[in-house]
């Protein structure tokens, strides 16, 4: 539980500095609720995270972004060593109602997605290596990076719960993307 309440601070703090830097304000609504105790469900902390997302729309719109986003969710969703059909259905919907993720076409989306989850079912230290290797790519822009994080952090934790192996997925990632895993509280 202490890491959600790390990660909705951090959440909350990053929420702070886009809004005073954005020119609209778009990023308060959100932080009103559940701002008192350290209680807040996981669902209000994913509702966090994607405003956060929303609120850097127009500066997520590059190629390294969308593929480096589309390997982090297929490495959350094969954290545990497998995908189900059911599971990668549901990731595929995740990610095409995405708000952010809909700055692109949804057949590059899923043809990316599907592409690293069929190279980890094949050969899961081969795919996952290739799969780092994409995300690495985003490591020159420090917004895309963190939003590369967030968006793992949206589809790992879209049931209310990160596991372990999630976890540790998320944490090289932003070793690979140059990001303090203590800033996401991992």
């Amino acid at each position: 539980m202490a890491m959600w309440d790390r990660i909705k601070d951090q959440a909350k703090g990053l929420q702070q500095s886009q809004g005073a830097r954005s020119s609209g304000g778009h990023g308060r609504p959100a932080s009103g609720s559940g701002s008192g105790s350290g209680g807040g469900s996981k669902a209000q902390l994913v509702g966090l995270l994607k405003t956060q997302l929303t609120s850097l729309k127009t500066e997520l719109k590059s190629g390294s972004y969308r593929d480096a986003s589309m390997a982090m969710c297929a490495l959350v969703a094969a954290a545990d060593g497998s995908v189900d059909p059911a599971e990668r259905q549901h990731v595929e919907s995740l990610i095409l109602q995405n708000d952010v993720l809909q700055n692109f076409p949804p057949e590059q989306l899923r043809q990316r997605f599907n592409k690293h989850v069929d190279q980890l079912m094949f050969n899961f230290q081969q795919g996952r290596t290739e799969a780092m290797q994409e995300i690495a790519k985003a490591a020159k822009k420090p917004v895309e990076a963190k939003a590369v994080i967030q968006t793992g952090f949206v589809v790992a934790g879209a049931d209310g719960y990160i596991a372990p192996a999630e976890e540790q997925i998320l944490r090289e990632a932003c070793v690979a993307l140059n990001v303090s895993p203590h800033e996401f509280g991992l």
